[in-house]
């Protein structure tokens, strides 16, 4: 789920017959739930919101800084496939990921 750019994550539990989620993609843990799914919604959107309210508070930046590398883990095979599209290409490997990256999200 997402409102005002963040995202929430969702589960259910069986046992407490329960929604229940956290705010991804912050520095902090931050959980809601509801009983249902406009419940659910409407805790999510408090949390939010009171999560800004006390980052803007503390002066603290409200979402996760990025650093723009990660490391992927793929099989052996797609590695070399992969290596061979960007030299057939005349681009790098970064820039080749790059580019699948920015295809998939550009939605």
């Amino acid at each position: 789920m997402q409102y005002k750019g963040f995202m929430g994550s969702v589960q259910f539990s069986d046992e407490d017959e329960l929604f229940f989620g956290k705010i991804e993609g912050i520095h902090d843990l931050v959980t809601f739930e509801g009983s249902d799914v406009a419940g659910l919604k409407k805790a999510f959107q408090e949390a939010v919101e009171d999560y800004v309210h006390i980052c803007r508070q503390n002066n603290k930046p409200v979402h996760k800084s990025y650093k723009g590398n990660f490391n992927v883990r793929i099989s052996p095979e797609l590695h070399k496939k992969a290596i061979q599209t960007a030299m057939a290409k005349r681009i790098s490997l970064n820039q080749l990921v790059q580019q699948a990256i920015e295809h998939e999200v550009s939605t």
